[in-house]
């Protein structure tokens, strides 16, 4: 199904995975936020992540882009604790007259330290991916981040996306001393076409991440390991 190019544009339902579900953001999720945002911030050198005392804040901003029917985000919820580890989102729709809505951008995400590389961040991206194929009727999604970002680079290719260049000054800098310079982004996207090999191999990485769980290895595998830095930190997606 396509919006309509004058009807609602984006909509944010639960997304139910094994390790994470996904849940529209709201202010109950304040507390564990901000638990969450300062468990170690060395991984934000190149994002914006909120500190503790910013998120309600955070929070309200983020329901107010909602509330114009540009974003919808996401508090980031463990299976495992029932706690959220992080927020994300689907934002930026892109419209056409005729044809509706056929593009949308996955960004404003981060994750506490203790839930990278636990395979929240992958399956995070599969429930966002399939709900903006299958159930908004996207062609294309994209995500970008600090081209210097090397860490988040190969996090985004690792779940399926297509590196497609860097924009030279795309949008402002979010990398701490450089508040009044631009930044260049990496941009990547996955489209219609490439959708159901990223999907059949998301699940597989999940899958076997699962299996080690059950298994007594814990995070302690090869697949885990894989980059699961916060894709696009915070307002730095943007």
């Amino acid at each position: 199904m396509a919006y309509p190019l004058d009807g609602p544009l984006l909509d944010g339902p639960v997304l139910e995975g094994d390790l994470v579900r996904l849940e529209p953001l709201g202010r109950r999720h304040a507390g564990d936020l901000a638990e969450a945002a300062e468990e170690d911030r060395s991984p934000y050198g190149f994002t914006w992540v909120p500190r503790a005392g910013e998120v309600a804040d955070y929070i309200d901003q983020q329901l107010e882009r909602r509330d114009q029917g540009r974003l919808a985000p996401y508090a980031q919820i463990a299976a495992a604790t029932g706690r959220a580890v992080g927020a994300t989102a689907l934002w930026d729709p892109r419209s056409l007259p005729g044809r509706g809505l056929y593009a949308v951008e996955v960004g404003f995400t981060w994750l506490g330290a203790s839930a990278q590389g636990t395979g929240v961040n992958a399956e995070a991206k599969l429930l966002l991916f399939r709900h903006a194929f299958t159930a908004l009727g996207v062609d294309r999604v994209d995500l970008k981040t600090d081209a210097r970002n090397a860490r988040s680079r190969a996090a985004i290719e690792a779940v399926g996306a297509r590196f497609e260049g860097v924009l030279r000054n795309w949008s402002r800098s979010w990398a701490p001393g450089e508040d009044d310079l631009l930044r260049d982004s990496a941009m990547f996207s996955i489209v219609r076409e490439e959708w159901p090999e990223a999907e059949a191999a998301l699940e597989q990485r999940i899958a076997r991440i699962r299996g080690a769980r059950m298994k007594g290895r814990g995070s302690g595998t090869a697949d885990e390991r894989a980059p699961e830095r916060p894709l696009t930190g915070g307002q730095g997606s943007r």
